[in-house]
């Protein structure tokens, strides 16, 4: 019985670590073909050579998501390889958390960058492939801080519900097209995204709250598999899941 992922070509943004690598490792062992994406080139480089020893076909393209040519150029890139793309999983992202008062304009605007406009800029590039083929399914990584806004974390919240309203705006406009569309919103899972924080003391707490409630990067994984797998007319539109002892 076909698990509807062998044989799909996926393009997974921020793969170097965390979400995207374990997302690779998945699907690269259910039989997709995997398309790394990322800005450290070694990493992911050795990630391809990793999932190409067991089996598997993938590639490496180094990217940074908030240029919109570098994140055309790898699903281009894919394309040209593979003769397609059947999932884009725009994934990358950066935490760094502080209270607004602070006035970490950097930081913002960092956030908005990759956040929101990468993920802007995958949809871009990927978009007209999907069209062509009639087919095709966009993942977009939200967080729970889209459903829920707590302090510190305004503007990453900010960028996370603007990733789920684009999602259902994108939902709704690729029907004719035979295109699916996932939003996914994780709560504490295991991932260097608190690494991201400046203020060391925000870092400190939120070091502190992921050791102690964050889950591995494989239940995002699975949860990446489960809405590719399911048969083509089924369209998984949005998956919030937390650790289980994670109150907010």
């Amino acid at each position: 019985m076909s698990n509807n992922i062998e044989g799909k070509v996926i393009v997974i943004t921020g793969a170097s670590s965390g979400l995207g690598e374990a997302a690779a490792r998945r699907l690269n062992n259910e039989g997709a073909t995997i398309v790394l994406a990322a800005r450290r080139s070694e990493r992911i480089a050795a990630l391809a050579e990793e999932l190409k020893a067991s089996g598997g076909q993938a590639l490496a393209v180094t990217t940074d998501v908030t240029i919109a040519e570098q994140v055309q150029t790898l699903v281009d890139a894919a394309v040209t390889e593979f003769g397609r793309i059947d999932v884009m999983i725009n994934n990358a992202g950066l935490m760094p958390h502080s209270p607004l008062e602070r006035l970490k304009l950097d930081d913002w605007n960092n956030m908005i960058d990759v956040n929101l406009r990468g993920v802007l800029h995958g949809i871009a590039a990927a978009l007209p492939y999907m069209k062509e083929q009639k087919s095709g399914h966009f993942i977009n990584v939200s967080s729970v801080a889209g459903h829920k806004v707590r302090p510190g974390a305004a503007v990453y919240a900010a960028t996370k519900f603007a990733v789920r309203a684009l999602s259902e705006g994108l939902r709704q406009e690729v029907k004719p097209y035979n295109i699916r569309t996932t939003i996914i919103s994780p709560g504490a899972v295991a991932t260097e995204l608190p690494n991201s924080i400046t203020e060391g003391d925000v870092q400190e707490v939120m070091q502190g709250f992921y050791e102690e409630y964050a889950i591995p990067a494989d239940s995002f994984a699975r949860v990446v598999a489960f809405a590719i797998s399911q048969p083509e007319e089924v369209d998984i539109n949005e998956i919030l899941f937390r650790p289980t002892a994670q109150e907010a």
